[in-house]
């Protein structure tokens, strides 16, 4: 700090350079190996420049989650395992500007009297911050990541996470634009899920994304508007809700919309409005531990947002929602489709499904679940199959 110059904008290569000046200086007054000035030389520069101690477990594809609580105890996720790691920062000061620094590159802000936000990384990872007063041992923040290459439905039925058969199944359905939810618990995959399905979509067509935090990856779409909700400022104006974000994409002319999670009065908008309204092939998530759960958490949602009787609110979601795929993390850590349910309409009271394709557990294979997504009924409803040109 006292050698740099502070009154002007220095560059990596710079600052790089002056790191290795002061530890050849350094390395002259007591031995230090090659390899631990190599070691400091990175760590320095990840302080200045990067997320301090936090940069290279961001850069390890081997971690999927880090738990930072407070200074002193950081937890790692790798292959399904959370373990401590041996890493601290130095203050609260520095964990506290690193904080800043993620959410600042978000253009959304935390402190003392707004302490929860939700940011994202370069790379896409999801942030979540919780600081003090909220947080007693705090600060809190917690990155979930993503791999780095794409995961494709190919990869998942590699990795037993769904049958050929069903992904054949669900390309059929993408395709003929049946209006699907994908639901599961924390950390199930379903934003990983939704991307990987999203390759069935035709390339030709407009398709609009709506997020809390950007993390969808569509590729190969030209005609794609990708939209992030923005939280209120300091003023607290300005805010742009995933409800205002999906009102204006209804007059985007949009083939598609993506709402990559609904957690409230949203959800009225994303069924009545999208899914009703001729935009067929919309897709979502939610949390729910099955599907007739996250038939009970939509009906919940939408009275939030409107003021209907129950028995309108179960008809409009009969009528919007096609499929519901459901996925979950098995006691061996992996990730699987656990039920592909069609939702049939409304009858005596309430929203009927049948169950298309569930997941049968056969034994153990090691430390490993065998099972098998089993096809155990046909697909009752076809219109959109024929309207869009597929031969049953």
């Amino acid at each position: 700090m006292d050698k740099l110059d502070l009154t002007r904008d220095i560059g990596d290569d710079e600052l790089t350079d002056l790191i290795h000046e002061i530890l050849q200086e350094e390395a002259k007054e007591e031995y230090i190996p090659l390899q631990k000035q190599i070691a400091l030389s990175r760590q320095l520069f990840h302080s200045f420049r990067k997320l301090d101690i936090l940069q290279e477990l961001v850069e390890d594809e081997t971690v999927t989650e880090i738990m930072i609580n407070g200074t002193d105890d950081i937890f790692l996720e790798r292959n399904g395992q959370i373990v401590k790691s041996d890493r601290r920062f130095m203050s609260q000061s520095k964990l506290e500007d690193v904080i800043q620094q993620i959410v600042a590159g978000t253009d959304r802000y935390v402190n003392e009297l707004s302490p929860i936000v939700d940011a994202r990384l370069d790379d896409g990872s999801r942030v979540n911050v919780v600081l003090r007063p909220v947080a007693l041992n705090g600060p809190i923040m917690t990155i979930r990541k993503f791999p780095k290459e794409k995961v494709t439905i190919g990869k998942l039925i590699a990795w037993k996470s769904i049958s050929q058969e069903a992904a054949s199944f669900l390309e059929t359905l993408v395709g003929a634009k049946y209006n699907i939810f994908v639901s599961g618990g924390t950390g199930a995959g379903k934003t990983t899920f939704l991307n990987a399905m999203s390759d069935y979509i035709p390339k030709d067509e407009r398709i609009i994304t709506i997020e809390d935090n950007a993390e969808l990856q569509i590729r190969g779409v030209e005609n794609l508007v990708r939209l992030e909700a923005r939280n209120a400022n300091l003023e607290g104006e300005g805010a742009v809700t995933i409800r205002d974000l999906i009102k204006s994409a209804l007059r985007m002319r949009p083939d598609r919309i993506i709402v990559g999670e609904v957690r409230g009065e949203e959800t009225v908008d994303m069924i009545s409005s999208a899914m009703l309204n001729g935009h067929s092939g919309s897709m979502s998530t939610g949390h729910a531990n099955n599907p007739a759960d996250m038939l009970h958490r939509l009906e919940t949602m939408m009275m939030m947002g409107i003021d209907l009787p129950l028995i309108a609110i179960q008809r409009q979601i009969a009528s919007a929602l096609d499929i519901i795929i459901h996925l979950g993390r098995l006691r061996d850590k992996s990730r699987r489709v656990l039920e592909i349910a069609e939702v049939l309409g409304y009858e005596d009271g309430r929203i009927q499904m049948q169950t298309l394709y569930e997941f049968r557990e056969e034994g153990m294979d090691g430390d490993k679940i065998k099972g098998t997504l089993v096809k155990v009924e046909e697909l009752a409803y076809r219109d959109k199959l024929l309207a869009a040109g597929y031969r049953l």
